[in-house]
């Protein structure tokens, strides 16, 4: 993994982030190399510090994408406004939830992001899918070359992470390539659902799987028989889950193996493992919509997939890096082991030799969406 600052993983993390999802080394190398000094004061402290300086080469970018547009130049000033998201995104993400400044930075984020897709012509439609009395925010890419109704996959996000940085790592893309669509879904506790919406999130994740489902069944581009779904981080959670108990899923993808995440945030509090965001206990309450650490910490173990994968009835692909260094190793081979009644399991570690040997796959994604895209078209 690219680690600019030293022993700082939560900060590496993000810088490479930023790399997987289309940034470039020369503006990430801008926005950090005026942080080595606040890097060394912990995790938390600097963290205003790291958002003005991404915001600050997010604005130039956003300045030199007018610059473009004036100019008749729409296609640069797209991939401008692209480059400007991912680093207002990276910015914002790395704040506590109070910071009041990260409210603007998420707006940046979607503007730049809606007109980087416009401008540029990209394959992805900005849609929402009804849920409980509200719409869950999410973008559609299409499968390329399709003559008739195509196989799709939904995509769930993790903890921290959003429908842009799914679309971002390029797996949408792949897919599309191989004739799969793919609706990439900002669900309760991620995205706009938590931050435009106060949607927080709760364990039984094929309440918002059957809303997708339902959703896509009413769209004529879509086979209905051919539907999967899949989630990195703690969507390696959320996926299986929904898959174990909404069955019209026909497939399930988990991209980072959070077998018991409740579990983990026990050993997380006892310093065993790597958080992915500063201000980590008040993020997790926040997505999770607790009141206190103390009432965080009573639920955690509700999330959990110990006697739930049994009931995954369709074919299961876990994905896990060696050195991952959030989610243990071990829980890719627990949930592979336990789901017995698949009738097609594959667990692929990514090794050395090949990357993407972190989390998701954040040194060298596409890696991961390479070896998932293949696995999917080829199972559907």
């Amino acid at each position: 993994m690219f680690e600019i600052f030293p022993d700082k993983y939560v900060w590496n993390l993000s810088a490479n982030i930023a790399l997987s999802s289309g940034g470039e080394i020369a503006e990430i190398l801008e926005a950090c190399r005026p942080l080595l000094d606040a890097a060394a004061r912990g995790d938390a402290p600097g963290t205003e510090d790291f958002f003005a300086s991404w915001c600050a080469v997010a604005d130039r970018q956003v300045e030199l994408a007018g610059e473009c547009e004036t100019a008749g130049r729409p296609l640069s000033a797209g991939t401008r406004l692209r480059r400007a998201a991912i680093y207002y995104q990276v910015a914002e993400r790395m704040q506590a939830r109070d910071f009041a400044p990260r409210r603007q930075a998420y707006a940046n984020v979607l503007d730049s992001f809606e007109r980087s897709v416009r401008l540029g012509g990209e394959n992805c439609e900005l849609v929402e899918v009804p849920f409980e009395g509200a719409t869950l925010p999410a973008l559609f890419v299409r499968a390329e070359g399709a003559d008739g109704p195509a196989p799709v996959m939904v995509h769930f996000n993790g903890l921290d992470s959003t429908k842009e940085m799914i679309f971002w790592s390029g797996i949408g893309q792949e897919l599309a390539r191989r004739g799969v669509s793919t609706l990439m879904v900002d669900h309760p506790g991620t995205g706009g659902a938590l931050r435009l919406r106060g949607l927080t999130a709760f364990p039984e994740s094929e309440r918002w799987g059957a809303a997708c489902v339902d959703y896509l069944e009413g769209c004529d581009d879509v086979d209905p028989q051919r539907i999967g779904v899949m989630g990195w981080s703690l969507g390696g959670y959320y996926a299986p889950r929904a898959a174990a108990f909404e069955k019209r899923f026909a497939l399930c993808v988990a991209w980072g193996a959070n077998y018991n995440w409740g579990e983990l945030q026990r050993r997380r509090r006892e310093r065993e493992g790597e958080n992915p965001v500063p201000h980590y206990w008040e993020h997790v309450q926040w997505v999770w919509g607790k009141r206190s650490l103390e009432e965080f910490m009573e639920f955690a173990p509700a999330v959990s997939l110990v006697g739930v994968v049994e009931n995954i009835t369709v074919p299961f692909l876990v994905t896990h890096g060696e050195n991952d260094r959030q989610i243990p190793l071990e829980y890719a081979h627990a949930q592979y082991d336990n789901a017995v009644n698949s009738p097609k399991r594959e667990l692929k570690i990514f090794t050395r030799r090949e990357g993407g040997v972190e989390h998701v796959s954040a040194d060298n994604q596409p890696v991961a969406t390479n070896f998932i895209a293949d696995w999917v078209s080829e199972t559907l």
